[in-house]
């Protein structure tokens, strides 16, 4: 695709083609399918300020100029950080936005990413979201567990509980889950409606085929991370050639894959530059060939080799 001028005001062409990802509900609201993910607002390791504070707030103002209204973020990036830019960017909020945060780990003082899943520390992270979003109740809150990327599989049955109090008492509207696996989400489902599910998948990291299949038919969303990570050098390889056949970028193919993969897939890319941020949204309108879909078929199916992770 042409370079973009990141210094060119968003116009209403852009606006046309997020509406090209489609909607699906989440929550009480319908969203478009081609949200933004926050994280990458904050500083190197998603931790402390952004290099440009301008830049993170210009990219918020014109996700929701291109007519974005799915931000999905968590009080522990930064930690703060992203939560104060959205307010500062966005408060007070269009009506039709749908702000998703997270909750279940906490940053320690070396940038680490540490588990916190009791009940007083998911009762302080719903306050901080509150408080540095400044909201009343809050849209959707998923509940955080497992590793780093790959679900555990032990009982969540705790945990949930907390947010289904705080849900009854007005402060979560709605009620979602990272990083799970089925047998998770059954065992959560027993508890409150489940409006979201947030895991690692991509072309490559397929593991939750069956279970996307499955929240399919449940109508519930299914919001991938990492669309570029774990890929293996081959892997990077044939998606790199489909891009440049269809004079696009590889994260475009991605997030279009996606797409194409399942009407219930929410796509969060999250990006500090305009540029890359109207490159990410243009996604919605890139048509994949069944040729070029058959390649990126194939990625995952391809020998393993080292692996290479791109966020």
């Amino acid at each position: 695709m042409k370079e973009i001028d990141a210094q060119k005001p968003v116009n209403a062409t852009i606006m046309s083609t997020v509406d090209q990802s489609g909607t699906f509900v989440l929550g009480d609201k319908r969203v478009k399918r081609l949200g933004y993910g926050a994280m990458q607002l904050a500083g190197p390791g998603v931790f402390g300020p952004p290099n440009d504070r301008d830049s993170a707030l210009a990219v918020l103002h014109e996700s929701i100029a291109s007519g974005v209204n799915h931000i999905d973020t968590s009080d522990f990036y930064g930690p703060h950080v992203t939560n104060q830019l959205i307010r500062e960017a966005l408060h007070p909020y269009p009506a039709d936005l749908v702000i998703v945060t997270k909750v279940g780990a906490r940053r320690g003082a070396d940038k680490s990413w540490i588990p916190a899943l009791s009940r007083q520390e998911l009762i302080d992270a719903v306050h901080d979201n509150l408080r540095n979003l400044d909201l009343d109740s809050l849209d959707v809150v998923n509940l955080r567990v497992g590793g780093l990327e790959r679900p555990s599989n032990t009982s969540i049955a705790e945990y949930v509980a907390v947010l289904v109090e705080l849900k009854r008492n007005g402060l979560i509207r709605h009620i979602g889950l990272s990083n799970i696996s089925q047998t998770q989400l059954k065992e959560a489902q027993t508890l409150t409606e489940i409006v979201c599910v947030q895991n690692l998948y991509n072309i490559a990291q397929r593991d939750d085929d069956a279970f996307i299949e499955d929240l399919t038919r449940q109508d519930i969303p299914y919001v991938p991370f990492f669309p570029l990570g774990g890929f293996n050098p081959l892997q990077s390889a044939a998606l790199d050639d489909v891009a440049r056949s269809l004079d696009a970028t590889a994260m475009q193919v991605a997030l279009a894959w996606l797409l194409k993969r399942s009407p219930n897939i929410l796509l969060i890319p999250g990006t500090s530059s305009l540029q890359h941020l109207r490159e990410n949204l243009k996604a919605a309108a890139l048509r994949l060939p069944a040729d070029a879909v058959d390649t990126l078929d194939a990625i995952a199916r391809k020998p393993e080799q080292e692996t290479q992770k791109h966020i």
